[in-house]
């Protein structure tokens, strides 16, 4: 997928994205004219994925900028500043989403008045899109090395075109090394409970003619032990001095890796470190009892038993091979007397 999955669309004034909840049935684009809306979105997955949250984050400034009726540029600020608190709280765990609003709410208030306010943040909003296409394209070039001519990869949710703004992370190396002529199947874990895996992940490389294969969850380490996958390849929310937050079940696909001795690797924008946090001082959001009872009108669970929906697991760094970042690969250990990976040095 080479295509735009999030962008503004002039003629309405409006952000349009791809609803992910609707694939792979209906692929249909969605348009959000109010911050609520764009916040709604987001908290229901319509769209979902660090990268793709950086990219609506900075957008969804730039529309609270083109929908203010303030005359002043005191009044837009505090109406900004609101809507970005607003945006933060749909998707605690992902870094990239309070990096984007912050990258644009920031140039805003180097702005004069309001009507120079609604052109620099949709400016600079557009320009964080454009940088995430490109960085998706370099993390491609740099992972794809990494994997052998002919291997088999597993992928855990989904972190693809889907996930930002085009072409992926984790897919974006796959997608890369299959441009570099290396032969690439893949093998997509479902990953319940709203199956971004097989919905998403299977979606688009099917529809790119990669070869790939849908398993459960659960089935991994089976396949590991049989040899039949040569690497692990996953995105992240946030990447911490410590650990790794992805979509819940990749610190058991890590540990089982380890135990195998495939490599694991992370494939995430530069952006997504956060070196000045541990992995005790990260909120992992915990989403609807819902999400695991029912599945569609079919309820799966007895009335009455609690659920433990987290949406995010961490997984510690020694069983992370590499991170494969736009700015190169960077293998743990981290030294802190050298250069840290870190947001604060871009």
């Amino acid at each position: 997928m080479t295509e735009r999955t999030i962008f503004w669309d002039y003629a309405s004034r409006s952000i349009s994205l791809i609803d992910q909840t609707l694939l792979p049935a209906e692929y249909r684009f969605k348009k959000c004219s109010t911050v609520e809306q764009l916040a709604e979105a987001i908290r229901r997955l319509e769209v979902r994925g660090a990268p793709a949250l950086g990219v609506a984050g900075g957008l969804g400034i730039a529309l609270s900028a083109a929908v203010s009726e303030s005359t002043d540029k005191t009044g837009m600020l505090t109406g900004l500043r609101r809507d970005a608190e607003l945006l933060k709280a749909t998707r605690p765990t992902a870094v990239n989403l309070a990096w984007g609003i912050e990258r644009v709410l920031k140039t805003a208030e180097g702005c004069g008045n309001p009507e120079e306010i609604k052109e620099v943040t949709l400016r600079e909003a557009e320009a964080v899109g454009d940088e995430d296409a490109a960085m998706c394209r370099m993390i491609g070039e740099n992972g794809a090395e990494l994997l052998p001519d002919r291997c088999t990869v597993l992928t855990h949710c989904n972190a693809g075109a889907l996930a930002c703004s085009e072409w992926g992370t984790a897919l974006g190396v796959i997608r890369s090394a299959c441009k570099a002529g290396k032969e690439v199947s893949v093998i997509s874990c479902e990953t319940r409970p709203l199956n971004q895996g097989s919905r998403l992940t299977a979606f688009e490389l099917s529809r790119d003619g990669i070869p790939v294969k849908t398993i459960t969850d659960s089935s991994a380490a089976m396949l590991m032990r049989k040899g039949l996958i040569d690497a692990v390849i996953v995105g992240a929310d946030r990447i911490t001095d410590d650990a790794v937050f992805n979509k819940t079940g990749t610190y058991m696909h890590a540990v089982c890796a380890k135990h195998h001795n495939i490599p694991f690797y992370v494939a995430a924008p530069y952006s997504t470190f956060d070196p000045e946090l541990s992995e005790a001082d990260v909120e992992i959001e915990l989403r609807s009892r819902d999400e695991l009872a029912f599945c569609g009108d079919k309820m799966l669970m007895p009335d009455g038993v609690e659920a433990l929906n987290y949406a995010f697991d961490p997984t510690p760094m020694d069983l992370i091979t590499a991170v494969i970042t736009e700015k190169g690969v960077f293998k743990p250990p981290f030294d802190r007397n050298e250069a840290l990976p870190g947001r604060r040095d871009i």
